[in-house]
């Protein structure tokens, strides 16, 4: 079952109960993604660890150590 029949068969159970009609979906995956986001932040504080940066600090050392392993002479081919 896809999920627009599954969202048609919701919404025809809500009606048939009198209840309210489900989100469509797709409406809340940002807000989703943002939580998600917040709460690795959240996870990231609570372990005394820095909460912003982290991605962006790991490929920056990963890309330096790259550079330091291949040494500071320049190849030519």
């Amino acid at each position: 079952m896809s999920v627009t029949q599954q969202h048609l068969l919701d919404t025809y159970r809500a009606a048939q109960h009198g209840g309210p009609r489900p989100p469509a979906p797709g409406r809340h995956d940002w807000q989703v993604v943002r939580e998600i986001r917040d709460h690795g932040r959240f996870r990231a504080v609570i372990e005394e660890r820095p909460a912003r940066g982290r991605v962006r600090s790991a490929l920056s050392g990963l890309i330096r150590g790259a550079f330091r392993r291949r040494g500071s002479v320049a190849r030519t081919p």
